[in-house]
């Protein structure tokens, strides 16, 4: 069953009455959001999900159904590796927590957008060049062996040197006050852009990148465009609240960027595979979304589990 064009004015009639209600009423203030609370939405945003989930599989289609929940919880298993970003930025650039969420709240904006134009555009070349598939593929796969052999190290972690950065320097002056949470301040008649908006900007273009790696990920999943951006977004707008939920249990995420190396890799397979399967007639033998989903649940698994005995160990040494 084809999606309709009310299916797309009613999802994006919610998404911009949710984010008005988020900013404008929830948030109005400028407050540090407390775990507790964050939980609470954390949670709100996932039911919210799974709610419009079951609304696809009883309206739209059982397979489509699975193509959903499969490709939000990819997402929000690669999401959460932009938290460890987001941490090192707001910390790079003294962002007092009480002004991070209305960064976050424009970095998100920002991010639907760019991840619309990311997604149709990814479903097109796919509708136009099916060889693209193993493209795709062979560059998930790439990523996914260099994230588990990359070293990260927040030491040498240094905004400055990003090149959106040094281009936006050139074109407009940049202050170091922070006395007013404001992105752009005017001193002397001339406009300065402030750390809140360099901020976000380098927010912006971190998850450029990590779109780049996400969105052929989820295309693995679906081709449907009203799947993948409906299930894309859904993620997105819960991160906000997940970045201020797991900000103080990062540690029992020690582990996850073997899992998320391991998830790209065996999603690049996928998509080489069924793409060479579709071709030469081997349809029977392609791997489904069912053995994705159960792949992705189970390398998140092991890695948070691995995270939490470690950790454990690593408490009782020192007690003892």
């Amino acid at each position: 069953m084809e999606e309709g064009v009310w299916y797309w004015v009613g999802f994006i009639v919610f998404v911009l009455l949710m984010l008005l209600l988020d900013l404008g009423v929830f948030h109005k203030k400028d407050t540090v959001v407390k775990v507790k609370e964050a939980i609470g939405w954390s949670i709100f945003w996932i039911c919210l999900a799974l709610i419009f989930n079951t609304g696809i599989y009883y309206f739209i289609d059982h397979t489509k159904a699975v193509e959903f929940f499969t490709g939000y919880l990819l997402e929000k298993s690669l999401s959460v590796d932009n938290l460890f970003v987001f941490i090192l930025i707001f910390g790079f650039f003294k962002i007092e927590p009480k002004y991070q969420h209305k960064v976050l709240f424009w970095g998100i904006i920002g991010a639907l957008i760019m991840r619309a134009i990311f997604i149709f555009a990814g479903v097109a070349l796919i509708e136009r060049f099916a060889w693209i598939m193993y493209v795709f593929g062979a560059f998930l796969i790439y990523t996914g062996i260099h994230m588990l052999f990359e070293k990260k190290d927040g030491d040498d972690f240094d905004p400055n040197k990003n090149i959106v950065i040094k281009l936006f320097r050139k074109i407009m002056p940049v202050t170091d006050d922070m006395s007013v949470p404001h992105f752009f301040v005017r001193k002397n008649k001339i406009l300065y852009a402030t750390p809140f908006f360099i901020t976000l900007l380098l927010i912006e273009a971190s998850d450029v990148i990590f779109a780049i790696d996400s969105i052929p990920a989820i295309l693995s999943v679906s081709q449907d465009t009203f799947i993948v951006f409906t299930s894309n977004i859904f993620a997105i707008l819960g991160l906000r609240s997940l970045y201020f939920a797991l900000n103080g249990i990062l540690e029992y995420f020690h582990y996850l960027k073997y899992a998320l190396a391991g998830i790209l890799s065996f999603i690049g397979v996928k998509m080489c595979w069924n793409e060479f399967a579709k071709e030469f007639g081997y349809e029977a033998y392609k791997i489904s979304n069912f053995t994705s989903l159960g792949v992705i649940v189970g390398l998140l698994t092991a890695s948070i589990l691995l995270s939490i005995v470690v950790k454990r160990r690593q408490e009782s040494k020192l007690i003892n």
